[in-house]
């Protein structure tokens, strides 16, 4: 009886141990450096016609030659604009163009805000900006090939101090959809594929959003809402 007491404590110490450590690694250890481009951030992606997609014919840059793209801070303060807008690069066999902004019309993680996305792609690499993060994956001039950044909805506040957990992931096509792996080896989190005209998001926790094009950004995700449950300390 007292062997299994001890074994049921010393296991309950290890939980919380664990706890603690995914914890202060989510939440408090160093944020990932900002490698987003400045001018690339400064810019407003809302002036941007996303109907007449740049033409990947190998004519400009390569998807190696544009540094890594990825959220400031909790988020970005206004839609940015494009990572890859200078690069031509052919899309990499096995990939689908799904270049462009992309509205929800049915679903969503989160109904009540509405959904809009912009994706990015050349060569092997893809960018995903919405609801103010930036998930940046492939080839690059400044860091490595997976997203290293946030997940954008803040946790708690600590005086003026956002904390929002960090995340990573990588994007592979497989058999016509964009998958993203946790940290680029785990289990697939969600998944991007076209269906018809519509491009479709399932996520981990079952949620289906379908999603149409539009030519430009509405106005109403300029600016990004901000998310989570913010409790204050």
């Amino acid at each position: 009886m007292r062997r299994a007491l001890r074994l049921l404590v010393a296991a309950l110490i290890f939980a919380a141990v664990l706890f603690a450590f995914l914890f202060w690694l989510l939440f408090f250890s160093v944020r990932p450096p900002l490698t987003t481009d400045p001018e690339t951030l400064a810019g407003d992606g809302s002036l941007v016609n996303y109907c007449a997609p740049t033409e990947l014919d190998g004519s400009g840059k390569n998807a190696i030659d544009i540094a890594k793209g990825n959220t400031p801070g909790c988020r970005y303060d206004h839609f940015p604009a494009p990572i890859l807008a200078d690069c031509t690069e052919p899309l990499a066999e096995g990939a689908d163009d799904i270049r462009g902004l992309w509205v929800a019309v049915e679903g969503g993680v989160n109904p009540k805000l509405g959904h809009v996305e912009r994706i990015e792609q050349c060569g092997s690499r893809t960018v995903v900006t919405s609801a103010g993060i930036i998930h940046d994956y492939g080839p690059n001039a400044t860091a490595g090939l997976n997203t290293d950044d946030t997940e954008g909805a803040v946790l708690f506040t600590i005086g003026d101090k956002e904390y929002c957990n960090r995340t990573s992931a990588s994007m592979i096509w497989r058999e016509g959809k964009l998958d993203f792996d946790a940290f680029g080896w785990g289990p697939v989190v969600t998944q991007r594929y076209l269906d018809g005209d519509q491009l479709v998001w399932e996520y981990l926790d079952g949620s289906v959003t379908r999603m149409e094009r539009a030519c430009t950004l509405p106005e109403e995700h300029k600016i990004p809402t901000p998310r989570g449950p913010r409790y204050a300390f």
